[in-house]
């Protein structure tokens, strides 16, 4: 009998990056959420239903850094995976503080991102 289709919820305010990472996903029978923002998914379902997180750092009023550290105050155990564009030692210090599985740096190829997810939802 086949395992549970794994949930993973990616934030990203880039949409082209959202829907790469969706059609990604999805072929590989992952069920995918996309949000823009961390407001968005604060407000929605998956994150208490996501077994996973790919958060973009730089999002626009809360960063992933913070929502990370939100979801961790409030009790939130989901792994989180941070990506970047902007990749820093200061940004990979944080990321690593904060708590992350994994920290990818834009641009990144997909087995990277694939490895990370199922380490993760392991």
């Amino acid at each position: 009998m086949p395992g549970r289709q794994k949930f993973v919820a990616v934030v990203d305010d880039d949409p082209s990056m959202s829907k790469a990472i969706h059609h990604l996903l999805s072929a590989l029978d992952f069920r995918v959420e996309t949000l823009d923002s961390a407001e968005a998914l604060l407000a929605s379902s998956a994150v208490n239903e996501a077994d996973c997180l790919v958060l973009d750092v730089h999002l626009g009023s809360t960063s992933g850094l913070e929502l990370r550290r939100q979801l961790a105050l409030s009790g939130s155990t989901i792994p989180v995976i941070f990506m970047t564009a902007y990749d820093d030692e200061q940004t990979r210090r944080e990321a690593a503080a904060a708590g992350c599985v994994a920290y990818l740096p834009k641009p990144f190829q997909a087995h990277v991102l694939v490895e990370a997810i199922t380490k993760a939802t392991g």
